[in-house]
């Protein structure tokens, strides 16, 4: 192969440049002279490759591959060396089937539960999210394939998403819709980005400069491709000059003219066009398996992969009673229609044609008996077989969830509650049989007003191929649950910061709600939730103690131990929160800063020990356009989810910046008198102030106004303009 540079980038035709630019046969680059082409594939929790290479909506069948779990499930996981392992054995599948980039994967926030493709993005918060997506992206990539990580950015609807515009201000932009890309870009390194349909702030994403070029790449250091969603650009010509790269699936000839015809007429600077067909062709001559030999790989062991990565995602999400786990002397109903025909996976984009999916029913063991009760068609059912079962035997499993044309790519949802069929039998089956677990199939938030009648629940989310064996492991304590919600479920849809306002208008989707999503949101408003963000139960319990925090040079240190206090062995997810008490902006209650996934033995002590950088003390100043960490007092937590925090310590953080480092004629009297610095006072007597201040706040009535007073209308008081210039000139020296 030749040496992929500027030089042999210009010695090629501008057909043959413009050619690179604009994907072909909707799957790969465009071949050119020394140069094979590359083939990409959808694949975010399994292969959907297409079996014909012009299919781009999938409509025939694509190639038999193992169905992962769905991101809403893996994580769930809080894991980040199963995600790894996930990106593995994608990579491995990958390779057998010549795929040079896998097109995952996704990372958006779960801004609204109604957002119909939330079952493939990780998580309502961006840490958890970018944590994730490190571990699959450095996966994939340790097996020669490269990823593309969608959707940047902003991409938190489906409705209208080829044009809506999300307007977003600048703060919630960096701090959760930008941060887990960041992450994943700085330390992962993926071969594209691929960027969304929606406008941001009014312009195409696209062909955002400042989106694609100023923020990816000059601020983050990107050096990978930038590729466009199917479909996503509108001007080939602006978004090449923005900062996009590779149009896909491309316009055959059209792309290309368009191109040549832009530099011809100079609207088009060759070096601009040069420089994404370099990117291009360095991607392809990296990534490119179009003429490798064919390999083979196991596809009963990632099936067996696909399952224990389920059983680590899989969420206790009530146990009253201990319930659970099952007790083999114990006779069981299985009622519900996804028993037999279960929801595993999501449509659109992440639909693969399964290689060996297991039912629950199939896995059922041999003490049960089914059946239907409702019907996912919509048919009519009897319910009557399934009541006789519910009241013949001690224990019910009732399946419930979503069916596939409720959430899928392209639209959002127009509710969060369960289909009234299956309500109705589950308040029916309640009647004659109180001892009943609710083993959900969704893709997303669900509502659960049953949630008190119902003594245990569990969530499998999108579980993947091995839906019914991992199902069963959990059930029957063959495994230990220990997966934790990556985002909260709120009692009701109207609970949540985009009720009334998302979808609403068609053209605009405005983030009203700014910073304040999911569980930031809740805990701001102090409002109860269903289950809050990081929830999960085990067959064990877990205590915390010994939370110790050390400031270092340029992070903190703190370290505490977990002990598993009960009779059985387990993995437990201890959570550290952030409490901002310095800051003079509005800030979060409580923000993820860390998590670690812990095994433990029954007795088994271990110390856990975790760095939290400047970052996680950060919040971002638009005005000064930077990560600003403030010195001052922060709390700092450590927990089984947001709202169950056990350990809290109080710290003062000296690394970051004095929030008051200059002090001008807008500092209030109280915000200057709490520095307690000894300039200041001595600066305030030089002046001849600190006895009219002191004496103006000798009684608490008078001290509430008067530190209420900026220095500039100190004035008033009988302070003269020469002593304010003169304090703010000493203590400023």
């Amino acid at each position: 192969m030749p040496k992929i540079d500027l030089d042999f980038v210009e010695k090629l035709t501008l057909q043959e440049r413009a050619d690179l630019v604009s994907g072909k046969d909707f799957w790969f680059t465009a071949k050119v002279s020394g140069v094979d082409k590359m083939m990409m594939t959808d694949g975010p929790s399994g292969l959907r490759k297409q079996e014909q290479t012009g299919d781009a909506l999938g409509i025939n069948n694509s190639v038999d591959a193992v169905c992962f779990p769905s991101s809403a499930l893996t994580a769930s996981s809080f894991d980040d060396q199963m995600l790894y392992q996930l990106g593995e054995h994608l990579g491995i599948a990958a390779n057998a089937e010549h795929i040079g980039v896998l097109l995952g994967p996704g990372v958006n926030i779960k801004r609204s539960p109604l957002a119909g493709r939330n079952f493939e993005y990780f998580a309502e918060e961006p840490l958890l999210a970018g944590r994730m997506g490190v571990a699959y992206v450095k996966g994939v990539q340790s097996k020669g394939v490269g990823v593309s990580v969608k959707h940047f950015a902003a991409n938190n609807r489906e409705n209208q998403r080829f044009t809506s515009s999300s307007n977003v201000d600048e703060r919630a932009l960096r701090e959760v819709y930008l941060a887990q890309f960041e992450q994943i870009v700085k330390k992962a390194h993926p071969a594209t980005i691929m960027c969304s349909y929606n406008r941001l702030n009014g312009t195409l994403n696209s062909q955002n400069q400042r989106l694609l070029t100023d923020i990816l790449r000059n601020e983050w250091g990107f050096a990978g491709v930038v590729m466009s969603d199917w479909g996503a650009v509108a001007d080939h010509v602006a978004a090449i000059k923005a900062g996009l790269d590779l149009e896909m699936p491309g316009k055959g000839a059209v792309s290309s003219k368009e191109i040549i015809a832009a530099v011809n007429e100079g609207r088009l600077e060759e070096s601009t066009l040069n420089r994404s067909a370099l990117r291009v062709l360095k991607m392809a001559a990296k990534y490119s398996q179009t003429n490798q030999p064919a390999v083979t790989y196991d596809k009963r062991e990632q099936h067996e992969f696909a399952r224990q990565a389920a059983d680590d995602g899989i969420v206790l999400l009530k146990n009253e009673g201990n319930l659970l786990p099952l007790s083999a002397e114990e006779s069981l109903a299985i009622i519900g229609e996804l028993a037999e025909k279960p929801r595993y996976e999501g449509g659109g984009s992440s639909h693969v044609n399964a290689h060996n999916v297991v039912t629950p029913l199939a896995a059922a063991p041999a003490n049960s008996a089914y059946a239907p009760g409702y019907s996912l068609s919509g048919d009519q059912v009897d319910p009557g077989a399934a009541l006789e079962l519910a009241k013949e035997k001690d224990i019910v499993i009732f399946f419930a969830g979503f069916p596939e044309e409720m959430e899928t790519e392209g639209f959002d949802k127009q509710t969060i509650d369960l289909p009234t069929d299956q309500v109705a039998l589950l308040d029916e089956i309640l009647k004659v049989n109180s001892r009943v677990i609710v083993v959900l199939q969704n893709g997303s938030v669900v509502a659960m007003p049953w949630a008190n009648r119902v003594p245990a629940i569990v969530e499998t989310y999108l579980a993947g191929e091995a839906v019914g064996e991992a199902t069963w492991d959990i059930l029957t304590g063959a495994v230990n649950p220990s997966g934790k919600l990556a985002e909260s479920f709120p009692l009701r849809l109207a609970d949540n910061p985009t009720y009334g306002t998302f979808d609403a208008n068609h053209d605009n989707e405005n983030y009203y709600e700014g910073i304040f999503v999911g569980y930031r949101y809740y805990d701001l408003h102090q409002l109860p939730v269903r289950f809050p963000f990081g929830h999960g139960l085990s067959y064990t319990k877990f205590a915390y103690r010994d939370l110790q925090i050390v400031e270092k040079a340029d992070h903190v240190q703190l370290s505490f131990k977990v002990k598993n206090i009960g009779v059985r062995a387990g993995k437990d997810v201890p959570q550290v929160y952030v409490g901002n008490r310095a800051s003079r902006v509005e800030v979060p209650v409580w923000t993820l800063a860390q998590f670690n996934k812990v095994a433990l033995q029954a007795g088994e002590e271990k110390t856990v020990t975790m760095d939290l950088s400047r970052r996680a003390f950060s919040w971002y100043n638009a005005a000064e356009q930077r990560w600003e960490a403030d010195n001052g007092t922060y709390e700092i937590a450590v927990g089984h989810s947001s709202r169950d925090l056990v350990l809290i310590s109080s710290f003062d953080l000296t690394i970051g910046v004095d929030p008051l480092a200059k002090i001008t004629g807008e500092t209030y009297v109280g915000e200057l008198l709490a520095m307690k610095s000894q300039k200041v006072t001595a600066a305030l007597k030089k002046a001849g102030m600190m006895a009219i201040i002191k004496q103006a706040i000798a009684t608490p009535d008078a001290a509430a106004i008067f530190n209420n007073i900026p220095l500039r209308s100190l004035t008033m008081t009988g302070i003269k303009h020469e002593q304010i210039a003169n304090f703010l000139r000493d203590v400023n020296d």
